[in-house]
């Protein structure tokens, strides 16, 4: 930092968005979603038997990868205000705004909730479908024995009303906090009552999330096969969330500052620390991925194992060892470097790889399931069970830029709405002059 910032460095209404530079690349975002989105709605619901069963793998795939990277800014601004800090107030209007795209976001799972749609997905639901009379009795008397004794759990009313807990429960906090973080760049004497009442409000909001992170990934992904669990699924797919947000937070805060933005209260001292979260959370994915597979091989129980048979048959084997070398060893080595972590532009070319590795993730995560499942669910049409049905990749493909584009309309327009951080927050010159 080249001096001491003090408030008259403050820009007093804010810190704005220039709506020009970014109007053509939203518009161009927006139609590419509204274009898209009807394209797939007709993939899913009107398109030949064997296109719908295989887009609807790659909707999972897109949807969820997208959901997670939302989840993770509202953790991040959750984490924010009850752990009271002090330093990430100059881009805790990053970690709204990323948060904020969980409302729209989320809006792209409804398709899951349509029963032409969950046929292909989710076998169970077929099952408990065919049933008559009650349905609890009936799997124990037909031998569904799995179904039978997880009927508590995966039966279909609770799993719509779970659903809708997700669309809204974690909508709310977030626009709840967002709104009064918001409301305080208007007032003329802030003070800390708004900071208190978001502070106390994320304790509690915390347990949402962390229902929300943990349930959307049983239900969702791990569903996709009713036969196979894991104890660690949900802190798994925590984080991975709470990485690959930073790593979104990071690109953001580096493309703000390129375009003069964030100027006086964001330096390298803060990319240092968002450094540094992205560093230890590249080591507790490696952990928890590791402690899952370690637990799953030891107890080798066949519900288990065939989560990683299934990802080490064919081409899949190569993609897993990858992940292993790709998604851990190199950005730990890279980002062990301090200097690195205060530069900008290089933390951002390993944000943007680390973005990567997790397409790569959730698409092992989801996709070889699909030939599988498909192969259960209805072999007159999609034939014998495979890990791997050939040119589905380009639905992959369709529905990752057609869900992208929407996660960046939505992304530009939270960012376009409010200043681009706190500038009557109490602490905004802790932030701005602090140093670790």
């Amino acid at each position: 930092m080249s001096h001491h910032v003090t408030s008259a460095d403050i820009a007093i209404h804010g810190d704005h968005l220039d709506q020009s530079k970014i109007a053509k690349v939203k518009s161009i975002a927006g139609k590419i979603a509204v274009v898209g989105t009807v394209i797939s709605l007709i993939l899913l619901f009107a398109a030949p038997e064997k296109v719908k069963g295989c887009y609807a793998y790659s909707w999972v795939f897109a949807f969820y990868f997208f959901l997670t990277l939302s989840i993770g800014g509202v953790f991040w601004t959750l984490l924010h205000n009850v752990s009271n800090s002090g330093w990430g107030t100059s881009v805790r209007r990053i970690f709204e705004n990323l948060g904020s795209t969980y409302i729209p976001m989320v809006l792209f799972g409804i398709p899951l909730l349509c029963p032409p749609v969950q046929h292909y997905l989710y076998e169970w639901m077929n099952i408990h479908r065919e049933a008559s009379g009650n349905v609890h009795e009936w799997l124990g008397a037909h031998h569904h024995t799995l179904l039978f004794n997880k009927y508590w759990y995966m039966n279909l009313p609770f799993w719509y009303g779970r659903a809708l807990f997700y669309m809204v429960g974690l909508s709310l906090v977030i626009f709840s906090l967002r709104k009064l973080s918001t409301d305080q760049d208007t007032d003329p004497n802030p003070g800390v009552k708004r900071l208190l009442k978001a502070r106390f409000h994320s304790t509690y909001t915390l347990i949402i999330f962390a229902l929300t992170i943990t349930f959307t990934g049983f239900d969702f992904v791990m569903g996709l096969d009713y036969k196979w669990f894991s104890t660690m699924w949900g802190v798994y797919l925590f984080a991975g969330s709470a990485l690959n947000s930073m790593a979104v937070i990071i690109l953001i805060a580096t493309w703000l500052k390129s375009q003069g933005h964030l100027k006086n209260v964001v330096n390298g001292e803060h990319f240092h620390i968002m450094g540094k979260l992205l560093f230890a959370f590249t080591v507790f994915w490696a952990y928890i991925t590791f402690s899952q597979f370690f637990l799953i091989w030891y107890a080798n129980m066949t519900e288990e194992t065939s989560y990683f048979l299934t990802r080490n048959t064919g081409g899949w084997n190569a993609a897993m060892l990858t992940l292993v070398f790709c998604h851990f060893v190199v950005p730990f080595v890279v980002l062990l470097q301090a200097w690195l972590k205060k530069n900008p532009k290089f933390l951002s070319w390993v944000a943007a790889y680390t973005l990567v590795m997790h397409v790569l993730d959730h698409y092992i995560i989801t996709i070889p399931e699909r030939g599988v499942s498909l192969g259960n669910i209805d072999p007159g049409t999609f034939g014998e069970i495979q890990v791997s049905i050939p040119h589905a990749f380009w639905g992959d493909i369709f529905a990752f830029i057609t869900i992208g584009s929407a996660f960046l309309f939505f992304l530009l327009r939270a960012l376009g709405q409010h200043s681009l951080y706190p500038n009557r927050d109490p602490r905004i010159l802790e932030s701005a002059n602090m140093s670790n």
